[in-house]
């Protein structure tokens, strides 16, 4: 986020700083190709080799706190197999509670897509154009650096954040690819920033992927009570649209 720590402890968690938290560490032996966690724990054993975070749904009850114990609790709502334009595709949906002192501060929907991979012939979509007008916008520029923090700090190993070779070359990616949950968390920070207020809820879904190292915007307009958020690629394409209320 580029700012100085001011943060102490009592003081209120921003919203979606949870990801930063809450975090399990697997065995090397127990990771598959992408360094993500092998399915078939938790998660269900699900063949399709690649993952994607697809979006997310929050509904903020109350503040979790830093520097008291907090519980989460996640429960598998569905498991949906679809067959896609690029093949078959499996879309996971988990439901997390975060709890503080017995009371429910958070609720979450992370929905998860897994596909095959991109054949050398695979043609992509054409993601759609985000929109033109924005009240307000700030442009974000990707670094090797920026990812592999917000990867650390996150536990996230997957490969298509630091491993540049294997983004493109396993996963069809231009290069890195930068975190959808930095994204929503970046959109979300924007949106409070404007409004000065916290948030009640939040939705978000990744269309298409920012990668490559490229500058791109984040931007948004506001209502009475809420903003409708997107980010915009360097060639336009609407990479994550959002809302969120206040």
């Amino acid at each position: 986020m580029d700012r100085s720590p001011t943060f102490a402890t009592g003081d209120r968690l921003p919203p979606l700083w949870h990801w930063l938290y809450f975090l399990e560490a697997s065995r090397a032996s127990d990771l598959g190709r992408d360094a993500h966690p092998k399915r078939g724990g938790f998660l269900p054993p699900i063949m399709l080799p690649r993952r994607m975070w697809a979006g997310g749904r929050f509904t903020f009850h109350t503040d979790l706190l830093l520097g008291q114990a907090a519980t989460k609790r996640s429960t598998i709502k569905s498991v949906v197999e679809k067959e896609g334009r690029t093949g078959p595709l499996c879309f996971v949906t988990v439901h997390h509670d975060y709890l503080q002192a017995g009371q429910l501060a958070l609720s979450e929907e992370h929905d998860i897509v897994y596909r095959t991979d991109p054949g050398p012939q695979a043609e992509t979509a054409k993601p759609a154009q985000a929109p033109e007008h924005a009240e307000f916008s700030r442009t974000i520029t990707p670094t090797q650096v920026m990812l592999f923090r917000y990867s650390a700090l996150t536990f996230n190993g997957h490969r298509i954040h630091y491993d540049a070779d294997y983004a493109r070359d396993v996963e069809g990616y231009d290069g890195l690819v930068f975190h959808g949950p930095l994204t929503a968390t970046l959109l979300l920070d924007l949106a409070c920033r404007q409004t000065a207020r916290p948030p009640k809820h939040f939705t978000f879904r990744g269309l298409a992927p920012i990668s490559g190292l490229a500058a791109f915007h984040i931007e948004g307009q506001l209502s009475k009570d809420a903003a409708n958020l997107w980010a915009r690629r360097a060639d336009g394409a609407l990479a994550m649209s959002a809302t969120a209320s206040f």
